[in-house]
């Protein structure tokens, strides 16, 4: 951004904002500039009107009668279906249940599972850590594997992939610095070299255009509180293509994925298609919650989304760099917008300290140990104007030394 906005030019861009009115179909609090949504989404009007519906009358007066009449049952097949425009995959191929932490271990051994011959799972070391926890819960289970890591045994992700590797797990999005990573390139070599891929989507859906079919993924996991505002701690999802269905193996068989579930059999029969990725029984309240949340994103248009979101990035790195520079924070994220999600992240030595300042002020992102600042753009809701107004108040306190307050220091437990 060659020439900086005035506030003119900048009231003038969320006046031509062809998303500006998904803003009213939120709830967000008076004098607060959320720019975390790539963390918690905020909460929507369908959202709260669907619990409200499930837990006053559904679970209320309709008891147990629910699970059949309201549809409980299948949520998580129909919800799947739902998320699967967003994905870029066709229907009966995904499907909303239990935690990303989950879905990855499932994920990571129905992949090993089609690559019996093979030992290998390679991963970023700058992955966000629960994906490393799960693969070295795998590799603890089956003996022989092992886990390479991009950054530790190898410089690249692709100098590490050859005929050892059984799968690849990555990340889309980096969780700490924005980095959007080549899906269909990567997946390529991927399958050159013979192995599975398995893409963690956690910081990619709802804030870009994903095409998991296009670029012929195997698997896929991603969580629903982020950019789809589902709620916190509301059901991940996994993937899986329709090539596969036939094959899958993954060691949670729970009865929901059991072919015949109210047979009550003593063994275990595992039901076709996506269904056998499910486990035991769903969060029904949560289910509704983001069935509320994906009603607002049915006319959204992916496109329209990802071009905001690159302009409301560009626009905070250029005021950052042009207001706040001189004060010790420097840009993590990339500068080439083809490689960024819908997130930037500065460094500073004191990244706690400032942004518990900006959460006091009412500018909402978050502290990523040790040393970023995260800020996440949520086009639905974030105008250019919150963009503005979060660097004038960030440049206060950085150039006020506010942050250096005692209180700022006092370390909570999320951050």
């Amino acid at each position: 951004m060659s020439v900086l906005p005035d506030l003119a030019a900048i009231e003038a861009l969320d006046a031509a904002d062809p998303l500006r009115s998904f803003r009213n179909r939120f709830v967000l609090p008076e004098g607060v500039i959320y720019l975390d949504g790539n963390s918690l989404g905020a909460a929507s009007s369908s959202a709260l009107a669907e619990l409200e519906q499930a837990a006053r009358q559904e679970w209320s007066q309709g008891l147990i009668r629910s699970w059949n009449k309201a549809g409980w049952f299948d949520l998580g097949l129909k919800l799947g279906d739902r998320i699967a425009r967003l994905i870029g995959a066709a229907h009966g191929q995904t499907v909303v249940g239990d935690t990303t932490s989950t879905n990855i271990y499932k994920a990571l051994h129905a992949a090993l599972a089609l690559r019996p011959d093979r030992k290998v799972i390679v991963a970023e070391s700058g992955s966000f850590p629960t994906d490393l926890y799960m693969a070295e819960g795998v590799v603890a289970t089956r003996a022989g594997t092992s886990l390479k890591l991009e950054g530790v045994d190898a410089a690249s992700i692709e100098e590490l992939i050859d005929e050892s590797v059984a799968v690849v797990l990555v990340n889309h999005v980096n969780y700490k610095s924005g980095a959007l990573r080549d899906m269909a390139a990567l997946t390529k070599r991927i399958h050159d070299a013979g192995a599975i891929a398995v893409w963690d989507l956690c910081h990619s859906v709802g804030a870009l255009p994903v095409e998991l079919d296009a670029a012929q993924v195997d698997f896929a996991v991603g969580c629903t509180y982020k950019y789809l505002n589902g709620g916190p701690g509301a059901p991940a999802f996994i993937y899986a293509a329709h090539r596969h269905h036939n094959h899958i193996q993954q060691p949670l068989s729970g009865w929901w994925s059991h072919a015949r579930p109210f047979a009550m059999e003593t063994t275990y029969a595992g039901a076709e298609g996506i269904s056998r990725f499910q486990c035991g029984t769903q969060p029904i309240l949560s289910l509704r919650a983001l069935k509320g949340a994906l009603d607002d994103w049915d006319d959204v248009d992916m496109q329209a989304l990802r071009e905001k979101s690159l302009a409301l990035t560009d626009l905070f790195i250029a005021l950052v760099e042009a207001r706040c520079g001189a004060y010790g924070v420097s840009l993590e994220t990339t500068r080439e917008r083809e490689r960024r999600g819908s997130q930037v992240s500065f460094a500073h030595e004191n990244a706690y300290e400032v942004m518990q300042a900006l959460i006091e002020r009412g500018v909402i992102g978050d502290f990523r140990a040790p040393s970023t600042l995260r800020f996440g753009f949520t086009p639905l809701y974030t105008s250019y104007r919150n963009v503005w107004d979060a660097v004038i108040i960030l440049e206060d306190i950085l150039s006020s030394g506010i942050w250096k307050e005692p209180r700022f220091a006092v370390r909570t437990t999320v951050t």
